[in-house]
């Protein structure tokens, strides 16, 4: 864990936030080594001396970037620590949780390691919370005074717009007042963060917060969108598919979004199921085996589109051969009980063939919908959780 910072008393009495130890800056890092020495630069040219801080850094790196992190913080007036995670889950954004727990501090400013986050913000974002009284303050491009200069070309910048605007549009209370929801740069009291509830996927760890434990008030302060100091952006096509499965994983976070999601999915199962039957029946086989047969790609489609859209953070449960036998068998079922219910409809309750049918359908629907929650992704009653390795190296640079 990172060292004590005391201020020394003629910063106590004028800082704006007069606590020692006042603002924990998280950088996540992957593959920064070229920049990291100048961040810190930055770092301690414009913060120590308006507020106490120290500086956690969260690094994945294959390369030698924890090294000179711990040779550039021999010059910082302030605690600087390296937390390397051998297994980097979650992406920067799990960086960032990680970041979120070792941190010491009454805020948290949460800053990429590229230099394209201004480090002279920092302690406007922590006074403008402390006049506020907010929980959350957002370093915006999207309001007056602040730019997205440093976004390298049209292609990034119509992106950058495009997943602005879709995030806003299927989170527009979550996101009301946050104009800039894919910015990568903000400050957050740590009371204001629950971070074991956090399920980060990729590098936009803000929309993650903002969705799952946004505080009361928020407030936003514009910046400067810098270029890159040095190296290439991480943004990839790969980042992107990324981002799309965050988006559907946090979308698809209640029970009733949940739900319709899993019936738009089984819908898109028709597709290989009923391809598979003209290909069975092509090949000469009856249509009986070849329906039994057809119906297992539709199962399998279904199976893996809920897996990575629906219940992503709930496969820990179970090993993945136990969740697609239970899905399997659920799904299977789903064809035995629908004849019944139909004869049952048709004699007892008098209904035509075609709307026994459909309510048949709705009626197997829920319930296959409630057994899959329920016996396939619900963690299994008196289990103990797992011990946890600590795979991430933490050194006080």
């Amino acid at each position: 864990m990172s060292q004590e910072y005391t201020a020394p008393r003629e910063v106590v009495e004028t800082a704006e936030v007069p606590e020692p130890g006042a603002v924990t800056i998280v950088v996540p890092t992957f593959n920064e080594s070229a920049n990291v020495r100048q961040l810190l630069r930055l770092i301690t040219d414009s913060v120590p001396a308006r507020l106490p801080c120290e500086v956690v850094f969260v690094d994945d790196s294959t390369d030698d970037t924890p090294a000179v992190i711990e040779q550039a913080a021999q010059d910082c007036p302030f605690p600087v620590t390296v937390l390397h995670r051998e297994e980097p889950a979650g992406g920067l954004g799990g960086a960032v949780v990680e970041g979120l727990k070792a941190a010491t501090s009454d805020w948290i400013v949460v800053m990429d390691g590229d230099c394209q986050h201004p480090p002279s913000l920092v302690p406007d974002l922590v006074a403008t919370g402390e006049r506020a009284n907010a929980g959350l303050v957002v370093a915006s491009r999207y309001i007056k005074g602040g730019s997205r200069a440093g976004l390298a070309g049209g292609y990034r910048i119509a992106v950058s717009r495009g997943a602005t605007w879709l995030t806003k549009a299927l989170f527009p209370r979550r996101l009301h007042g946050i104009s800039d929801p894919m910015s990568g740069f903000f400050a957050i009291r740590r009371s204001a963060v629950t971070a074991e509830i956090l399920q980060p996927l990729g590098y936009k760890i803000l929309l993650e917060l903002a969705v799952r434990s946004r505080p009361r008030t928020v407030t936003e302060v514009p910046f400067v969108f810098q270029d890159r100091f040095a190296g290439e952006s991480k943004s990839t096509a790969r980042e992107g598919m990324r981002f799309l499965r965050h988006l559907a994983g946090l979308r698809a976070a209640s029970p009733v979004a949940r739900m319709v999601g899993f019936g738009l999915i089984g819908l898109t199962g028709f597709v290989p199921n009923l391809l598979g039957l003209w290909a069975l029946t092509a090949l000469g086989m009856h249509y009986v085996p070849a329906e039994v047969l057809a119906n297992q790609l539709g199962v399998a489609w279904n199976f893996l589109l809920i897996e990575h859209l629906l219940f992503r953070e709930r496969r820990r449960h179970r090993r993945g051969w136990d969740r697609a036998g239970r899905f399997a068998l659920l799904a299977n079922a789903d064809l035995a009980l629908r004849i019944p219910l139909i004869a049952l409809f048709v004699h007892r309750m008098h209904l035509g063939v075609l709307s026994a049918t459909a309510l048949a359908l709705v009626t197997t629907f829920v319930l296959r919908f409630a057994a899959t929650e329920a016996l396939v992704y619900l963690p299994r009653r008196g289990r103990e959780k797992p011990a946890r390795d600590d795979r991430t190296a933490r050194r006080a640079a």
